[in-house]
């Protein structure tokens, strides 16, 4: 179909967006800044400088990245991360929420609790979101 970009065009155009989360409060000692737990893994290959921060759950906290999506003309999510049950929950809920599209890519997503993800991609589906491993993205 003319006009249709192929995958290898469609995965190149596209925005990799990593999402830095923070956590500010004094009860808790995990995911402060410059703190160990709070940097990227190491076996994560960082491929662009999109780097945001949030300190609350959903991604869509942070005015600088709501922005880049705006700047970017932004309408459709490929999402991958951890926690399911909380970022990436509250994140997927709110992007759709915002009219946006959200795929889960369900073999890219972790918990703390790994019995609860078959519950959590349930809930993506029935809030909108489409749920499929990496392999059918491609």
């Amino acid at each position: 179909m003319a006009g249709t970009p192929n995958k290898k065009e469609f995965w190149q155009k596209m925005h990799i967006v990593y999402i830095k989360h923070y956590n500010l409060s004094e009860k808790t000692r995990t995911f402060k800044p410059d703190t160990k737990g709070a940097e990227f893994v190491p076996e994560l290959k960082v491929v662009s400088e999109n780097i945001f921060e949030k300190f609350k759950a959903s991604a869509l906290t942070n005015e600088a990245f709501v922005d880049f999506i705006s700047r970017n003309d932004i309408g459709e999510f490929y999402i991958v991360g951890a926690d399911a049950t909380a970022c990436v929950k509250s994140t997927c809920y709110n992007l759709v929420k915002s009219g946006y599209t959200v795929h889960v890519i369900s073999d890219c997503v972790t918990s703390n609790d790994l019995k609860k993800l078959d519950e959590m991609f349930a809930y993506y589906a029935d809030k909108g979101c489409e749920v499929q491993p990496l392999e059918k993205c491609l």
